[in-house]
């Protein structure tokens, strides 16, 4: 059944808020469009010329039941995404993650169709954002979009499987989760973006920022201002270096490897800006700030964050303080994801995401529920020393580390008496 948008928008679309559990199975609601994820990078004029979710109709089904005791509401399939596809694909997006190690293009992938954005102009599309444009080889060819076409290879096989989501959804999906991932805050993310249908409608080259302007500082604020953002926001967004690299032949900056990227992990070379470029964390401040090592990378737009003085008050603050970059970014990562998109529903679909049952079991032989900032440590340190949780270690490890601290509390207090007599 097809109805027209302005008729389509008012029906169906007033339960927007979902609960994400793991236990989601995914809807399987006919397509509106679906491109084979065997698509190659030669046939992608095939696929630009392709009308992706045409918003002139769409496909009304009924609520899809969804497995798992942590889903308080259903929302109904609207115009541009269905949320149980958001909720399993967001499943798929993880293992992805686990398997190609390909946060930092991901990130990147959800910046470039976001970042078109100007303010200027009200009309959509007109006005960039993020819309799905980047999936058309017109954008695709633009020079910042350099190397894009392989993370529009690996969301391919998705959009396939989920056809109910649209890709400006799956794109800005793809973007947050692969930040949580990385050890990053969690993204105050909505969805319900529209697709353009047609490569025309793609922005014009020029609306991104450039790693070497001649005035760096400048070059920020124009493009950043035109998207609607402050100099907080530029900066906040600006540590999301501390994940990926550069690589010469595609942005024509870095180094081809360094002692950080030579062996990977994922595809080895190019130069990071970090250390431990697939953690996300203000090491990039830090580093920047330090300028301890030759091996990092530091581009003219890095450099200005610490010469510019309005940008050195965040910049200093984000280096010494964790935790207020981490909720300055998510709130900028948010409001990016969100510029210039045109939602249905027009208040956009929330997923929650319900904090994984801690099972105890798989860390050690302890069945005490703790708190999520303990079950990070525990899964770092884990995870540090080999071990995750679907593969414990042949010993366990946490007893161990139990008893010796038991050992140590009793033998203090066997000779803090003794010497006390």
């Amino acid at each position: 059944m097809s109805v027209s948008l302005s008729a389509a928008s008012h029906l169906l679309c007033s339960s927007t808020r979902v609960s994400l559990s793991p236990a989601v199975t995914s809807s399987s609601s006919s397509p509106v469009v679906a491109l084979s994820s065997s698509t190659s990078p030669h046939s992608l004029g095939s696929v630009a010329s392709s009308s992706l979710f045409p918003h002139s109709s769409f496909v009304l089904q009924k609520k899809h039941p969804i497995n798992g005791t942590s889903t308080r509401m259903i929302s109904p399939k609207c115009a541009a995404s269905d949320a149980a596809q958001l909720i399993s694909a967001k499943e798929d997006i993880k293992v992805l993650l686990r398997t190609k190690f390909c946060h930092p293009i991901l990130v990147r992938l959800g910046w470039h169709d976001a970042g078109t954005y100007n303010k200027n102009i009200e009309e959509w599309p007109l006005r960039g954002g993020a819309n799905g444009s980047l999936r058309f080889e017109a954008e695709l060819k633009h020079a910042a979009n350099a190397g894009l076409l392989n993370a529009l290879k690996l969301i391919q096989p998705l959009k396939d499987k989920y056809p109910n989501i649209s890709y400006a959804d799956l794109f800005q999906l793809a973007s947050a989760t692969a930040i949580e991932e990385a050890g990053g805050p969690d993204i105050p993310m909505k969805y319900g973006r529209v697709d353009v249908v047609a490569p025309e409608q793609c922005p014009e080259e020029g609306r991104l920022p450039d790693a070497g302007p001649p005035s760096p500082a400048d070059h920020l604020r124009d493009v950043f201002y035109r998207m609607g953002l402050d100099d907080k926001e530029i900066v906040a967004l600006s540590g999301a270096h501390t994940l990926g690299r550069a690589r010469p032949d595609r942005s024509g900056w870095g180094k081809p490897e360094t002692k950080y990227t030579k062996t990977g992990p994922g595809e080895a070379g190019g130069q990071s800006w970090t250390v431990k470029w697939l953690k996300f964390d203000n090491s990039y401040f830090k580093d920047i700030k330090e300028k301890r090592d030759d091996d990092l990378l530091v581009l003219p737009t890095d450099a200005a964050l610490f010469e510019d003085p309005s940008f050195k008050n965040y910049a200093e603050k984000y280096a010494e303080d964790v935790a207020a970059f981490f909720k300055d970014y998510a709130e900028a990562h948010a409001k990016l994801s969100n510029l210039g998109a045109k939602f249905d529903p027009p208040e956009g679909i929330v997923i929650e995401n319900v904090p994984e049952k801690f099972v105890a079991a798989k860390y050690s032989t302890g069945k005490k529920e703790l708190s999520d900032s303990m079950k990070k440590k525990i899964r770092a340190e884990y995870e540090a020393i080999g071990g995750s949780p679907d593969k414990p270690l042949p010993t366990n490890y946490f007893l161990n580390i139990i008893i010796a601290i038991g050992v140590l509390v009793l033998l203090s207090t066997l000779f803090g008496g003794w010497y006390g007599k």
